[in-house]
């Protein structure tokens, strides 16, 4: 009777082990089929996000160059105002239109960096810039902003009362080119609206105190716009970086 026992303890002992290594190795094999699975959807999240940050990265550099041609007409009209005799209306007027223009940054938005996506993402060093990616935009953005009102409610009126409104926005919709239409047709959005007969002499226009305080005003927004851009575009491209060490041919 002893031997018996013995003998069937061990063998219940011996099924024990076996259930229970039966279901490490289940747990194994499911673990395994749920890491493949995580690793397939981070790979498709990796190139959706690549292909939406490349976006991203060529409307930063498009917005960058329209600032730099703000700039560069704002500088070239203070130097108007210093040396009014050297002057042509023409010139005056195109510049006035190229600086006119007010970029605003607008990156793809999406739900690939909800806590669900990021979850997927390994690399520590991606998740953390993805993860902050919004807050990184507001900078750029803030200032935009402040632009764009500058423009729509003093310019545009600084214009009006120099009776240059219309030969401004004649320029602008023919001279000006348009980085920010999705349309990059040159021809797609000119219309010939022709230029006033009531607009200042150069001499009043190169003695409006409104108008160079303006002119300063646009540089001094823009290069800010634009040095936080210059970080906001390191940003784009260490994740695009991170994304293509990431990404499995």
């Amino acid at each position: 009777m002893e031997n018996k026992t013995g003998k069937y303890i061990k063998y219940a002992f011996g099924e024990i082990i076996l259930v229970v290594i039966g279901i490490l190795i289940a747990l194994q094999i499911n673990n395994w089929n749920e890491n493949r699975k995580d690793r397939i959807k981070e790979q498709v999240v990796l190139k959706q996000l690549q292909e939406d940050y490349q976006e991203n990265l060529i409307q930063l550099e498009e917005k960058m160059t329209t600032r730099d041609k703000i700039i560069f007409s704002a500088i070239k009209l203070l130097k108007a105002f210093d040396q009014p005799n050297e002057v042509a209306h023409d010139s005056l007027v195109k510049n006035l239109a190229n600086a006119f223009h007010d970029p605003t940054y607008d990156p793809i938005q999406n739900d690939l960096t909800s806590s669900s996506n990021l979850i997927l993402i390994r690399n520590k060093r991606l998740k953390r810039l993805l993860s902050n990616w919004s807050s990184d935009v507001v900078g750029v953005i803030e200032i935009e902003v402040n632009w764009s009102k500058t423009v729509n409610e003093e310019f545009a009126f600084i214009l009006a009362e120099l009776g240059l409104g219309r030969d401004v926005s004649n320029s602008f919709m023919n001279d000006s080119k348009h980085l920010w239409l999705l349309d990059k047709n040159e021809d797609s959005y000119k219309i010939e609206i022709g230029t006033s007969k009531l607009s200042a002499p150069l001499d009043e226009i190169l003695t409006s105190r409104k108008l160079e305080g303006l002119l300063g005003n646009a540089i001094t927004l823009n290069k800010a716009a634009n040095l936080q851009s210059e970080a906001l575009h390191n940003r784009i491209q260490e994740i695009l970086d991170l994304i293509d060490a990431e990404i499995k041919d």
